[in-house]
């Protein structure tokens, strides 16, 4: 059977909870890469008895990044590229959908849906998920942040990806489901707001230039203290988070509570020691325990 002629790139960090079923689902493809930061845990074996490619990535702070780094360093055999992290599942619709939308060559890369699991349960409504993750290598390629003096995460997580011409979309989902519990859930986003109190603080001294209309109303929002509020009320009422039932409440808060972290860190650690010292918090993050048991997403 000929394999589908896509490049799969899963950068990956201690993920032996998500990575079998990540994998499990990507045996019809060309070449399937996952880049490791050399975890303490079974993620390398995982993808060992996979049989596939296996790349290691240590960073020393400066551009670029993870992804990035793939882009620019690694032998990509296919004209076509597609991240997934580990917690991102393909479903067969998906995958009869890329067969197809690989053939326009009038394209350079497309706009990718996701469902949403958070405590164990699908979200059908709320804020929605997706990501330009899937892209003609050569054409595209993660934006640079000026962070080298700030940023401790060693991989684009934030960062746009910047393409070449043409972009479409797509009507299947990708399945997006972390295995990991809510403790992981809360300490990857603690991470990820010291990031956003940085980048905060980088922006403002720039004077809020070279943003587009949306993160220009984001760092706005932050600043009068009224983006927690904003999103609570756009994804539980607005965007009918409420139909969710209780999770969906409970993700609406946790959102919401993520804004919150940002702008109280932002009031705790305080522009003047950012411009002047330019140290970050940088945080411990332990491995939380797998819990639960993988699903099958191809029915």
């Amino acid at each position: 059977m000929k394999k589908l002629p896509v490049t799969v790139i899963i950068p990956v960090k201690n993920e032996e909870c998500n990575l079998p079923h990540c994998l499990k689902m990507l045996k019809d493809f060309d070449q399937v890469m996952v880049v490791d930061s050399y975890s303490k845990d079974q993620t390398v074996k995982i993808a060992e008895e996979f049989g596939v490619e296996i790349h290691q990535f240590s960073w020393d702070g400066k551009f670029p990044k993870k992804r990035n780094w793939v882009l620019r360093n690694l032998p990509i055999n296919n004209e076509w590229v597609l991240f997934l992290d580990a917690d991102e599942f393909l479903t067969e619709d998906f995958k009869q959908e890329l067969i197809q939308k690989i053939k326009d060559a009038s394209i350079s890369g497309y706009w990718i849906p996701y469902t949403n699991y958070f405590m164990g349960k699908e979200l059908r409504y709320g804020e929605s998920f997706k990501k330009l993750a899937l892209f003609k290598f050569g054409e595209g390629e993660y934006e640079k942040i000026d962070e080298d003096y700030w940023s401790h995460l060693d991989m684009e997580v934030h960062e746009h990806i910047l393409v070449k011409g043409r972009v479409g979309k797509f009507k299947s989902y990708v399945v997006h489901n972390d295995y990991k519990n809510l403790e992981a859930y809360i300490k990857r986003h603690n991470a990820y707001s010291t990031w956003e109190t940085h980048r905060f603080f980088s922006i403002e001294k720039n004077g809020f230039k070279g943003l587009d209309g949306k993160q220009l109303l984001k760092y706005r929002l932050i600043q009068l203290g009224l983006l927690p509020i904003f999103c609570f009320l756009g994804g539980y009422f607005l965007k009918l988070g409420f139909l969710d039932g209780i999770e969906g409440f409970y993700f609406a808060q946790y959102r919401a509570s993520y804004f919150y972290q940002v702008q109280m860190k932002i009031k705790e650690i305080g522009s003047k020691q950012i411009k002047n010292t330019g140290e970050p918090i940088r945080l411990s993050l332990s491995q939380p325990k797998c819990e639960r048991v993988v699903e099958d997403y191809t029915k």
